[in-house]
């Protein structure tokens, strides 16, 4: 299992700080929240994806997923959504990153015409991102939180840089057992998010093992050399522990719950 956390955990840390964040405590990626608040988004120059860039690899650590805002299903135009999801596979090639994460963002809307404007949408984008190296991930959220909903939008797409990110926490808040949604979602899943919370009406993050999320029946379901990304919900949570105090212990955690069976 290789693991990683993502920079919602520590809104606003320069790059230097996440980069030795990870090294120190046993994290070989992480996950780039990409927003205009934050050290790496898609407005940064050349010169400055080359500094993250070189960041990184003085470190030794992977940039596993530019983590955009991209709502696939959204209402409206497509070209907008395109724009910006063309804006975030040139980011993460250019950081050499493996996936861009996009948000359903389908909303009020019948589920059938939220699902051909996500498969619409992501189909158009597949190609470049195909050539660019990159994959477009789907995530377990909002109007398709269920890894059944996902797994509908992207194998209608059925493409191989299409593809779906599993946050057992919306999965788990559907109502879906962490088996049923590894069984839909494994012929395209690219990684897991991992987090803990108290219950479905107490979201505030918690540390790992510290609440009721199934993380254990999520980690039996995973192939050994999966990725699995710590997503500390700290900007939308300020009063939330600092992710840096846990994340050895929450390394532990998760290497003891993902450990082989005896």
């Amino acid at each position: 299992m290789k693991l990683a956390f993502s920079t919602l955990g520590v809104p606003g840390l320069p790059i230097s700080e996440v980069v030795r964040l990870a090294a120190e405590h046993g994290y070989q990626g992480v996950e780039l929240r990409a927003h205009p608040e934050e050290p790496v988004h898609p407005g940064l120059s050349m010169l400055e994806r080359a500094d993250v860039v070189e960041e990184f690899k003085r470190g030794g650590i992977e940039i596993l997923t530019v983590a955009g805002y991209v709502r696939a299903a959204s209402e409206g135009d497509d070209q907008p959504v395109l724009d910006e999801l063309a804006a975030l596979v040139d980011l993460a090639r250019d950081l050499g990153a493996r996936n861009v994460r996009v948000f359903p963002g389908g909303g009020d809307q019948d589920p059938a015409t939220a699902d051909a404007a996500a498969a619409r949408r992501l189909a158009a984008a597949a190609p470049y991102a195909a050539d660019m190296g990159v994959r477009i991930l789907l995530e377990t959220h909002d109007s398709h939180r269920a890894g059944a909903a996902v797994a509908r939008v992207v194998g209608t797409v059925g493409h191989g840089s299409v593809g779906a990110l599993w946050d057992i926490m919306h999965t788990w808040l559907a109502g879906e057992d962490p088996a049923a949604s590894h069984a839909v979602l494994a012929p395209h899943l690219g990684y897991v998010q991992v987090k803990d919370i108290a219950s479905a009406e107490d979201t505030e993050p918690l540390a790992l093992g510290a609440g009721v999320l199934p993380l254990r029946a999520c980690l039996d379901t995973l192939d050994a050399d999966s990725w699995v990304c710590w997503e500390h919900e700290k900007r939308w949570h300020p009063e939330a522990a600092e992710l840096p105090g846990l994340l050895s212990a929450g390394r532990e955690h998760l290497l003891r719950l993902g450990a082989p069976k005896q």
